[in-house]
């Protein structure tokens, strides 16, 4: 979980699957509030539950599922999302099944920050390469323009601003379509002046 954002991670199966999607469409059920809380929550028997009235009844007819136990995967003192564990028939979860999935959860929460951090990492390096790409292209977008108007790069800068601004255009965009314009023979006609 992020925020209110959930999603499934990892799952073992279609049953799984499907019980944790049920819940994200109405909103409520035991992996949300395990996750929202950082309370484990065992639903022996779901037919009979109150705690969710428009999950579990759905869950029971449309998944197959009886039984449920949410352990919260602590982290840093925060919760970091849910180990679900589901099955069809009443009863399913003991002291002892509770104890070995708490007892695996610290060791799950980690490796969940853990592919986290290392997704937010490549992301930002796909950011920091984009910003890159498009700063390279505006760099030459102002050169050109420097040439074409005798002018330095702070009126390069200036115009191409303008000219974004008036053609309700991104300025790596404009930048882009300035670089390749150049490239291209006979077309230099189109910089912009303005």
């Amino acid at each position: 979980m992020r925020g209110d954002r959930a999603w499934t991670a990892a799952c073992s199966g279609a049953i799984a699957q499907d019980a944790d999607d049920l819940q994200y469409e109405t909103g409520h059920g035991p992996c949300l509030d395990a996750g929202r809380t950082g309370m484990l929550l065992v639903a022996n028997n779901l037919l009979d539950d109150d705690r969710w009235p428009q999950y579990a009844p759905r869950v029971v007819s449309e998944v197959g599922v009886h039984s449920s136990m949410s352990v919260p995967l602590p982290f840093q003192g925060s919760t970091v999302g849910g180990l679900n564990n589901y099955s069809a028939r009443p009863g399913a979860f003991d002291d002892r099944s509770i104890q070995v999935a708490q007892e695996i959860c610290a060791h799950v929460a980690i490796a969940v920050m853990n592919a986290d951090a290392h997704s937010e990492a490549t992301n930002e390096v796909q950011n920091l390469r984009q910003a890159l790409e498009s700063r390279k292209v505006i760099d030459m977008a102002l050169g050109i323009l420097m040439s074409a108007h005798h002018c330095s790069p702070d009126a390069a800068f200036t115009i191409l601003s303008r000219a974004s601004q008036n053609r309700n255009q991104k300025l790596r965009d404009l930048a882009s379509a300035i670089v390749r314009s150049t490239m291209d023979a006979g077309n230099k006609g189109s910089l912009p002046t303005g």
